[in-house]
């Protein structure tokens, strides 16, 4: 693999993307924010702990969902940056794989999760371990009963819809939701790492 993990994060982690008055952050084709991590992690915990039995694979699911659109979306404003292609680019050698490998490096630089591919067959399936990530500590509640790392999820399966769903889409009706994720293992449930399991849809 060309993809030098260490060097992505190196130089990525060190680039200041400052907010506009609004707080937000227009960089890579999207508007991103600035609030803390933790206010996604509490929304989503208390959502998924306070409805009804029937309604929690639902609750869980809108989670998810909306990481993946919003994966889907940034992701490809981040791999076609201008910043992925002064530090990535000139590493790639074989697409997309060398690309997902890269996304994951990035989005470690950037401190979204400590996440990298452990196993990838193309256009099958792959599997994210994670480190770290916003789930990992849900500080109001401890240890959770089950895998909640939403954010990684979605974002995980949507890097897999760019790199083998076809051409992007703007509008998300043809290349999101091509694959699907489930999480196997959880730092919020004790695990040592969180796992997840990206497949075909």
């Amino acid at each position: 693999m060309a993809i030098n993990r260490d060097l992505i994060i190196n130089e990525l982690s060190k680039l200041k993307v400052q907010g506009n008055d609004q707080g937000l952050i227009p960089a890579f084709g999207v508007f991103v924010q600035q609030l803390p991590a933790e206010i996604w992690t509490l929304f989503s915990e208390r959502l998924t702990r306070n409805v009804s039995d029937d309604m929690v694979e639902t609750a869980e699911w809108l989670c998810v969902n909306a990481a993946h659109e919003c994966g889907y979306h940034t992701g490809y404003g981040i791999i076609t940056s201008d910043e992925w292609n002064a530090v990535v680019g000139p590493m790639i050698e074989k697409v997309p794989e060398d690309i997902l490998h890269g996304a994951f490096a990035v989005f470690t630089a950037w401190g979204w999760a400590k996440a990298e591919i452990v196993e990838l067959i193309p256009a099958e399936k792959m599997v994210v371990r994670a480190y770290n990530y916003y789930e990992a500590d849900v500080v109001e509640y401890g240890k959770s009963k089950k895998p909640s790392a939403y954010t990684l999820a979605g974002v995980s399966a949507a890097f897999m819809d760019l790199a083998y769903g076809g051409e992007y889409d703007p509008t998300g009706k043809t290349g999101l939701n091509t694959f699907q994720v489930k999480q196997t293992k959880g730092i919020e449930c004790g695990d040592e790492y969180g796992e997840f399991v990206i497949t075909k849809a």
